[in-house]
């Protein structure tokens, strides 16, 4: 009997020593730099960012090993958390800055919403899926981001109460630019979204609004999962 209690300590000591070795900020560093600054990705406030945000708690605790490696992860309900690079390369694409007022039809595991949130963007997000709203909620809440504002709702509407926005990210894929979110960004404004004529194949494409004028640039190729609603798949 004493042996076997010895034994469950020395496992909680080894569990505890495991804790004092995985430093997650160590971790983000390592991510930013190896998946992120060497891809071409400079923009500071973005960097810093996502040296920030604690990518691990916006997965299941399973998952969570694998939260800064350089792949999407499920969250349930047929979604997913993007790869960090994405999640950057679509940031940096939508030119943020402090104080700007930033759509996000998507807001998933919470993840995106949070760097836009770390970057002093003034974030509205839209979800569909009841369970991902209110988990994304509730880790807003207990992160103390309590300034985004969330709206469970068909993301391809937007959020026309609270509209216009300065910029709009969709973080999902759809057949086309939602004509709705289109009437719902500033001129000038930037919207960032990916589009395919088939399903989890897309390109993803910088909307630019400018005097009125449209100027549509393709940015590579990327799969993301369907964009549902009225307006999409």
């Amino acid at each position: 009997m004493v042996v076997m209690i010895n034994a469950c300590q020395n496992l909680e000591q080894i569990k505890g020593s495991f804790k004092l070795v995985i430093d997650p900020r160590r971790i983000r560093e390592k991510m930013v730099m190896h998946q992120i600054e060497s891809r071409g990705i400079t923009d500071n406030d973005l960097l810093r960012a996502m040296r920030t945000v604690p990518r691990h708690l916006f997965v299941d605790e399973a998952l969570q090993s694998q939260a800064y490696e350089d792949h999407p992860l499920p969250i349930g309900h047929g979604q997913t958390i993007s790869q960090p690079y994405i999640v950057a390369l679509m940031t940096s694409i939508l030119e943020v800055r402090p104080g700007m007022k930033v759509l996000e039809i998507g807001t998933g595991s919470g993840y995106q919403g949070a760097v836009l949130a770390e970057m002093g963007a003034d974030v509205y997000t839209v979800e569909r899926i009841k369970p991902l709203y209110q988990k994304a909620r509730r880790l807003f809440s207990e992160m103390k981001y309590h300034y985004i504002k969330t709206k469970l709702d068909d993301g391809t509407m937007g959020w026309p109460e609270n509209a216009p926005f300065e910029r709009i990210l969709v973080t999902a894929g759809g057949p086309d630019v939602p004509e709705p979110l289109m009437e719902q960004l500033t001129d000038p404004g930037i919207l960032v979204i990916p589009v395919g004529e088939t399903r989890r194949s897309q390109v993803l494409l910088k909307v630019t609004l400018e005097q009125g004028n449209i100027n549509k640039e393709r940015m590579g190729s990327v799969a993301f999962v369907d964009l549902v609603g009225k307006f999409g798949w």
